[in-house]
Formats: C-alpha cells, structure tokens, sequence
C-alpha cells in the first residue's frame, strides 16, 4: 500500500511538474508578445475642442468623441463610490485581479450553465484599462491571460488613483460620449462635480452596455440598473441607506446636450473659426486635441447685429410678397406626426412652424408644431392660435409685389399649408404670418485697433443656408470703394478742395463704349472732393482716377486688403471689381486708426489641452512688462510694430469727408448719434443688384451689404442709403451705448481754413456754403478756381455771385485746367 501511494505521488509530481513546465513555457510565450504598458504614462486620449467668447462663454465643442480630460482630483467622491461599487468594489485592496470575485464568477456560472444566461465576467477595473488601452476584445482565453497579466505590471508601475483615472477617462458611455465628464455634460448638461447620487449611479451602469440602459428606448432597464448600483453604493458604505431610497425615487432626469453652438446667434462665427483651426492645425487636431479657443466674439453685439440685419432681410422680402408655404399636409390624415417632421429654422427661435386647419375672410386658424420627446413620438397636448387678417396683410400680394392680387387670408392660404408664424407679444394666443427671406446679406462689426472681430452674421439664418456671406460671398462693393479712390488722390497732392468736373465721360475700350452715369442721372459740373464723395458722384471719381492714373488707385486698393491683384481699368474706381464684407471692414477700420494696417481675426488666443498658449492674436511687443518686480525702472511701453500704410492726415481727411456723407450726403437723416462721429460710405452697384453701407466711430467700425446669393435687381431705390444705411444706423446706435464717447484724433499740424464748399477756394466771413476743411501742412485752398478733368470750364453765375474769390479768379483770366 505504501509503495502504491508512493507510486501515485510520484506520478501526480511528475505530471505536475509536467503541466506546470507547459503553463510556464505557455506564459513565457503569452508574455512575450504583451504590449508596452508603460505607454499609459504618455496617455493622450482624443479630447473635444471647445471655442468660447470673448467672455468666456461657451460658444461651440467639436469631436468624434466627446471627450474631457478630468483629472482623478477633480472627479468627487461619490462619482467615484458609484464606479467602484458598480464594477469593483475591492478596487483598493486587490493587485490587479480579484480572486474573490473570481471565484464567485465561476460558481455563478456554473450555476448557470443550463439557463441560456450570458457568463458573468469578473474583471477589475485595472483589468478593464488594459483591455480597453492595451488589448482587444476578443473573448477568447489568451486575452484573459494577457489581460490578468498584464493587470499585475500595471499595478505595480501606477498608483491606483492614475488606475481610475485612465479609467474614468477611457470608457464610452454611449450616445458618442466618453470619459466621465464628457457624460455627464451629455446626459445630465452638468459638470461631474454638480452630479446628484442618482445620476452619478445611472452613469456608472452605463459601461456595461450603453445601449442595454438607454435612458429613452429603455428606461426601466435603465432606472432597474441605475437602483441596483444605488443599493451597491449603501451597503458598500458610500451613501445612508435614507439617501438611497431618496435617490432611487427620483426619475433619470436624462436631458441630452444638443451639439453644434450652445451661444444665441453665434453659428457663423464659430463655423468661421471652426474652418480657420482646421486651415491652421487640420481635423485631427481640432476634433482630438482638446485645444482651447477664446474667439473675439462679443455676445451682445452679435445680438445686436442679428437683430438689425435680419429685419431689414425680413421687411424687404415681405413688401415683395409671398412666396407660398413651407410645405403641404394633408390636414384630414395624421396631420401632427408630418407636421412633427418638418424641419423648422432652430437658430430663428422667435418663429415657430404651424398647419392652416381653417381660413375665412377675417383670420386663418393654425394649429403650432407639436415637439418630438427624446425617443422620437409626437407629444401630447395641440397648441392652436389665430393669424388676423391685419397681420398678414403683406402676404395679400404675391412674390412679384403685386399689391392687388387678394383682399383676404382666403386668396393667400388653404387648409394643409405649413408656415412660419411669430407670436404677438400683446395678445395671447394671436400670431403674425413670417416667411425666410429669399434676399441675403452678411454683416461684420470690428475693433479698428486691434482687427478683432466682435460680431459676423453670414446670412439670415444658419440653418437655412451655412454659406457665410460675410467672408465667403465675393460682392461688388459699389460706391462704398470710392473712399479708397479718394484716399490715394489725398496721399498724393490733392486736397479736399480740389475741384473736378461732374460731367458725362466717354470712353472706348476694345471697341466698346462705356459711359459712365451718376445714380439718378444729370451732372452737376465741378465740384470739391468732398461734395463727390458726399453725394457719391460717379463721373467725377472716373475723372479722378483716370487724372491719378488706375496703377495708383489699385496699388492703395491691394494695399488696404480690398483686392489681392486688382485689374488696373477705370471701372474698377467705381466698386466694380468682388471682394468680401470683412475685407471692406478691415479696411476701413484702418481709416479709422489712422493708417495702421490690421490683420482681421476671429480668434484671439487658442491653448493646447496643457493649458500652454500656440496661439495669440497679439502681435505688439512690451519689453519689460514680465518684470518680477519694480526696481525704479521706467514703466514699460507697448511697441506698435504695425506697417503705417496710410499718411494719418490722410485718413483724417477722408474720414472727415465721410462724416459729411452721414449729415449731408447719400446717408443723411440715417443714423442718430449725437454724442460722436460717425463716418462712412454708402455703396449701390449697377442695377441695384448690391446695397452697402459701411461706417465707423472712433472705436467700432461695421458693413453690412444686402443682395440675392444670384446677384438680381433689388428694385428702383433700393440703394446703400436706403437699405444697407439702417441697418448700420440700427446696431450702432445700441452698440455706441457701452462705451464714452470720443472723437477722431486730430493728427498733430493739421490746419482749419474755412471753405467754399463749390469752388473750394477760402471763404470770406459771412460767406454762404461754407465748409471748414482740413489741411496738410503746406497746403490750403487753391488761389485761383482750377478744375480737374477740363481744358476749359467757368463756373456758372450763382458761384460767381456768391463768392467774390470766384468772380476775382475769372475776371482775372485765371481759370482753367491745373
């Protein structure tokens, strides 16, 4: 008997021994090919970009994984006990593995091996990361063993507290969302620390499989789970057991983040700066490299800026008529599902959509667009409200603005049409018919500094069209060119005073004939710079340019960032050659400044997901402002290193001019602002197919133009002063508000001398039309009436009879061509 145990014991040694030589050359094997877990250390997970404000508001995120890097010291602790009690209660304590609940595993599914039952995993949440940052996920028996080995090395290289961090980090939690922050801003539009228990619970249950807890398509699985991981957090000891039975009764609370913009109106500035990044850095960076943007914008002014642009947008369609409903339902079926469908304007959200049920004579009865609930059904509940036949009167007439084509609500809407309809602030329950315009513009308001950008709207809404029509749209600026024109002639011996003949030109150009006109016809004959710019005169800015020569006039244009390379022909003096809204206001903002040249930006700053600055607007240098202290040294002088591209008399100059275009010229009576100057031009091209306006104050300049994307007649009248002129009156007069008033800097050695405003000769005290202009050192009115652009040319009698310096240079034989 002894010898036979002897026998067997050596025979279970050997076959140990064999195994254990099996297992062990097995593991040397596994082990050899197991990837670098020190890559952990360089861990560098895909993280949203987010774009803010000027002030810090959150204006837009962008990723492929919504994504935020939390440190393990900011996740509280609770958001914490809810984890571990979901997944791994013995996190602290085990190294690596969790031979308990191992054990536990396989019992349980030995257990269950005859119900059809998924197998009941057992893997800690070290075991978890290397899975998830290490290996794949194929079930199989080799990856396990990887798994729990390289569970081991991981423990003894990371503390645990970086262990559930990569964690914390790593997991998806579904609807695109990854990493506890990014989740709880998805789910519950929350920071981590803001987390109740219940909600901390429902997310900790969602690694298990996002889809199987679904908190719309499967909310009580959801809430079953959700309270499972509750009950696990109070015997664990994280919570009272009080605090769970109060947790449990509380719903999911689940309210998704919507994506795109979160701030009211910003859609075109951010996807302007969403296009700059990926220009700049590519998609990688902008939808993996958690970069963050603080952008230029300024809130308020982009709201003041919507606000005017789209209701001139809004009042010039409506006088040409309706253009028909959005679409056609049948009222009879199941209206309320296809209303549901159709898709409204979301960045437009004093507009709702609404079905016609009944029309009459005196009113239409509409019934509003039910909401769709997170998982996709029609609400309950039917709003309805009443459109008055007073309120739609502008629709009584049809796209081509004929004002007699119906005298009621019944000739203009039938039962099944689908409309945009705005609520009547006064009365309940009452709405104003609305339609999107089909006409266009794009709007760009800018420190003329600094060359930030403080407010861009690119058209009516963005969610009708994303095309920017403030910085993609290439437009003929029209008149609104003309100060540029004007600028070179004053850089280049002209004065304000000089005088050029307003008269019809002729000109023929392979084999063509062109022939300039004013807007309006007739001709005035010879005038003073500032008159043409004041009342906007064509023929004699053609005079002008031909006298300088177009070589000139394009070198300033490509100087001031109007035109890359600008075809040197007269038309072009008349705003004939496409150029952009922001490339007009950058340069007029350098008019503004005095001469400063700008580069326009839309981002002021971006960081790396460290926190360390790539990119800053500011390009002015401070010697000596880092000093750590101070020492008696002189204070520290900010370099304005910026290119001088125009004399600073001559931008006062021409600003001056333009100030007459708001009180005296094509913009007169449009803007109302008395504590300050306002300067600017208008701008109308051939046709009327384009309306511009664009203007500045000491310290905000702004343009806007109005014209249909497929450049088309607007209709006689409708000019720069007309329609463009108040919409820039509109947001300047509100956004002059917020800061003192001031003037524009008068350059040291300008000269005052009083004018004729005709002849522009001086004027004797008392004389009528009178001008005080500004002078250059070393320049002054003219001594003699000399115009510009004719051999030979009096002037008419009422000149002569109302200044004796006329009447002196003629009678004298002085006037001619100079």
């Amino acid at each position: 008997m002894i010898r036979l145990i002897g026998y067997f014991f050596g025979l279970a040694s050997v076959l140990f021994l064999g195994v254990a030589v099996v297992a062990a050359v097995y593991l040397v094997g596994v082990a050899r090919d197991l990837p670098d877990y020190e890559v952990l250390s360089a861990y560098e997970p895909p993280v949203a970009t987010r774009v803010h404000a000027g002030n810090g508001a959150l204006m837009a995120e962008y990723a492929r994984e919504r994504r935020l890097f939390l440190p393990i010291q900011a996740v509280p602790d609770r958001v914490k006990a809810a984890f571990l009690s979901a997944e791994d209660k013995n996190f602290y304590n085990h190294p690596g593995i969790d031979p308990a609940g191992l054990a536990r595993a396989v019992v349980n599914n030995f257990q269950n091996l005859a119900s059809g039952r998924r197998p009941e995993g057992a893997s800690t949440i070290t075991q978890q990361v290397a899975k998830n940052f290490l290996l794949s996920n194929d079930q199989t028996i080799d990856r396990k063993i990887k798994e729990a080995i390289l569970s081991f090395r991981i423990e003894q290289t990371y503390s645990k507290d970086k262990i559930l961090e990569l964690y914390l980090n790593e997991i998806f939690f579904g609807l695109n969302s990854y990493g506890i922050a990014g989740a709880a801003l998805t789910y519950f539009d929350k920071s981590v620390t803001e987390l109740t228990i219940a909600e901390a619970a429902y997310l900790a249950a969602l690694p298990k499989g996002p889809n199987n807890y679904h908190p719309f398509r499967r909310e009580q699985a959801a809430i079953e789970r959700r309270n499972w991981v509750i009950d696990r957090m109070a015997e664990n000891g994280y919570v009272t057991r009080a605090d769970a039975d109060e947790a449990k009764k509380q719903p999911l609370g689940v309210q998704p983040r919507r994506g795109g913009t979160h701030l009211f109106a910003s859609d075109f500035f951010a996807e302007e700066v969403r296009r700059q990044i990926i220009e700049k850095y590519g998609d990688d960076t902008l939808y993996g490299g958690g970069l963050s943007v603080r952008t230029s914008l300024d809130p308020d002014l982009q709201v003041l800026a919507r606000k005017a642009l789209n209701g001139a947008l809004v009042e010039y369609d409506e006088r040409r008529g309706f253009h028909g409903p959005v679409t056609q339902i049948d009222a009879a079926g199941d209206w309320a599902t296809e209303l549901a469908k159709v898709p409204g304007l979301r960045d437009i959200p004093e507009w709702r959509l609404a079905m016609v049920k009944a029309v009459s004579s005196e009113e239409v009865d509409i019934v509003l667009q039910p909401s769709l609930d997170a998982g996709g059904k029609v609400g309950e509940g039917r709003e309805t409200g009443v459109i008055a036949a007073k309120d739609m009167k502008w629709a009584f007439r049809d796209a081509k603005g004929e004002r007699k084509t119906t005298k009621s609500p019944e000739g203009v809407l039938q039962p099944g049409d689908v409309v945009f309809v705005e609520p009547l602030a006064d009365e309940e329950g009452a709405y104003r018919l609305r339609q999107p315009p089909k006409v266009q513009g794009g709007f760009v308001a800018m420190d003329p500094n600094t060359g930030r950008v403080l407010a861009m709207v690119g058209g009516f809404s963005y969610a009708q069209s994303e095309f920017n029509r403030a910085t993609q749209a290439m437009r003929q600026p029209g008149s609104s060119f003309k100060p540029f024109v004007y600028a070179a002639a004053l850089d280049n011996g002209y004065t304000p005073a000089s005088v050029i003949l307003d008269a019809p030109i002729e000109m023929v150009a392979g084999g063509k004939v062109w022939r300039p006109e004013n807007y309006g016809g007739g001709s005035a004959g010879p005038q003073t710079l500032r008159l043409g710019i004041e009342k906007s005169r064509n023929q004699m800015t053609v005079r002008l340019a031909q006298d300088m020569g177009m070589e000139l006039v394009a070198e300033y244009a490509e100087r001031f960032g109007i035109y890359d390379d600008m075809l040197p022909v007269l038309a072009m003096s008349l705003g004939s050659g496409e150029t952009t809204v922001l490339r007009m206001v950058s340069a007029y903002a350098v008019l503004a400044n005095g001469g400063k040249q700008i580069k326009p930006t839309v981002i002021d700053r971006i960081q790396d997901r460290y926190g360390k600055t790539i990119f800053r607007h500011e390009e002015r240098t401070c010697d000596g402002c880092n000093a750590s202290g101070w020492t008696g040294q002189d204070e520290p002088i900010l370099v304005d290193n910026r290119e001088q591209v125009l004399d600073p008399m001559t931008a006062y100059q021409i600003t001056s001019m333009m100030e007459g275009v708001v009180k005296r010229g094509t913009a007169a009576g449009k803007i109302k602002i008395d504590d300050r100057p306002v300067a600017g031009k208008t701008g109308t091209t051939n046709d009327e197919k384009d309306a511009w306006f664009v203007g500045y104050t000491p310290n905000l300049v702004a343009g806007v133009y109005i014209g249909f994307d497929t450049p088309a007649p607007l209709g006689r009248g409708a000019t720069g002063g007309s329609l463009a002129a108040p919409v820039f009156a509109e947001f300047m007069e509100e956004a002059v508000k917020r800061t003192p008033p001031e003037k524009f800097h008068v350059p040291e050695g300008m000269q005052f001398i009083p004018v004729n405003r005709t002849t522009g000769m001086m004027a004797f005290e008392g004389e009528p039309d009178t001008i005080v202009e500004a002078f250059k050192p070393g320049t002054g009115p003219a001594d003699v009436f000399a115009v510009i652009g004719d051999t030979e040319y009096l002037p008419p009698e009422e000149i002569l009879e109302t200044s004796p310096q006329a009447h002196q240079a003629v009678t004298s034989g002085a006037a001619g061509l100079f």
